[in-house]
């Protein structure tokens, strides 16, 4: 970190000084091109060397001049029916620069060398600019322990209107995206009923387990050899190259006692580490770590491998995306350097304690008629110990599908 601190004091000073170099020399050669929108003093921009500064809506932003030409709308630069781009980025000269400007209320105008007019509304130009996104989240969410979840008393969907109504698709959704969980109530204890309820989410993600999966566990005797015992914290299939994104479970039948669901909000966790020990979130968002799946069967062998850090974030504003944590399945620690390997099992430990705390803890007892959709980016969840018959069913989801149908509903995602 020491070293990282000093490569980040350098590489500011250089730019300083590149900056304030490049300035000096433009103010020798010829004044820079300083504006105010007509009729407007909230929108301010200059023609700098090397990109165009522009400052709106209390937000100073930088864009390249590139950048610039190669994000025209303009009709010839971009099909807006399909919403791809015309313009043939290689065909940029990567020296260019507008050779006129100016800008109005709404919308800033660049004429370039070879006459092209391009034209960008000022909103457009501070949603998409670095400095923008790097103070916004790509997904609004509420961080939660157990209690915080419970007070805010998340309403289910009713089976009946989700199956019909896209407006409690949508609640239902919103939930999801919000908190890593929802749930669906009233639906048929069937397997066909299952696979009815999340279709009308997403596409079902076929895997090597299958495309619908149904387990039927009998711990009918009272003694403890017939205890199905606990299931500790967990994200499933860390060893997939990209871990299924939504996992979804339905108790058809439970003849017994125990078996409780446990959710752990893991983004909180995160979180709590990177308020209390940015180095040790930092080596656990930079750290990758092998996660694998050994099967031998009759027929053939399953071998998978995942590759990845323990928490993943946006590089931009250190958002975090995902979480892939399964001690079980973690593989041997051979991608990390001796020097770095006790300070990452230091910072692991840190994120286990926050993931172990009580007040984490969310307990849910499954039900038949009961659908849980989890996160499996961002919640873990675990199973404690049960006796009797009982019957779960489920199946993955692809995560591209489910955030394009809440995209599709007006939702952020």
């Amino acid at each position: 970190m020491a070293l990282i601190r000093l490569l980040t004091r350098m590489s500011e000073y250089v730019h300083l000084k590149q900056g304030l170099e490049c300035l000096g020399a433009s103010s020798q050669s010829k004044r820079l091109q300083q504006h105010t929108a007509a009729h407007s003093s909230s929108c301010n921009y200059q023609l700098l060397p090397d990109c165009l500064e522009l400052s709106y809506g209390g937000l100073v932003m930088h864009f390249d001049y590139v950048w610039l030409r190669d994000h025209c709308r303009s009709a010839s630069c971009y099909n807006a029916k399909t919403n791809q781009r015309n313009l043939d980025t290689a065909s940029i000269d990567l020296n260019i620069r507008p050779s006129k400007s100016r800008a109005d209320e709404n919308s800033l105008f660049l004429t370039w060398p070879d006459g092209h007019i391009t034209r960008y509304t000022l909103t457009w130009l501070a949603q998409n600019s670095y400095e923008g996104q790097k103070r916004s989240a790509v997904q609004p969410r509420i961080l939660w322990s157990a209690d915080i979840y419970s007070s805010a008393q998340v309403p289910s969907a009713s089976w009946d209107k989700f199956m019909s109504c896209d407006e409690e698709l949508k609640n239902f959704l919103n939930n999801f995206l919000l908190y890593g969980i929802a749930f669906v109530e009233g639906v048929p204890p069937t397997l066909e009923a299952t696979e009815a309820v999340t279709q009308r989410v997403s596409l079902i993600r076929e895997t090597m387990y299958g495309r619908m999966w149904n387990f039927t566990s009998d711990f009918s005797r009272g003694d403890t050899a017939y205890t199905k015992l606990a299931l500790d914290r967990h994200t499933d299939t860390s060893y997939f190259q990209e871990p299924c994104g939504i996992q979804v479970f339905h108790c058809l039948r439970h003849e017994g006692t125990g078996g409780r669901t446990l959710l752990v909000d893991a983004f909180h966790a995160a979180d709590a580490v990177l308020q209390r020990t940015p180095d040790n979130f930092e080596l656990l968002s930079h750290v990758p770590i092998k996660h694998e799946y050994v099967e031998n069967l009759s027929e053939h062998r399953n071998h998978m491998i995942g590759i990845g850090p323990v928490i993943n974030v946006y590089p931009w504003n250190n958002e975090v995306y995902m979480i892939r944590y399964n001690n079980y399945d973690r593989s041997v620690i051979n991608t990390v350097p001796h020097d770095v390997v006790r300070r990452w099992y230091t910072a692991h430990r840190q994120l286990t304690a926050e993931l172990r705390r009580p007040d984490n803890e969310l307990w849910v007892k499954l039900k038949p008629g009961k659908v849980l959709f989890i996160d499996n980016w961002r919640v873990l969840h675990g199973r404690e110990s049960f006796t009797g018959l009982r019957q779960l069913c489920g199946c993955y989801l692809t995560r591209d599908d489910v955030l394009n149908t809440a995209r599709s509903l007006g939702l952020q995602a």
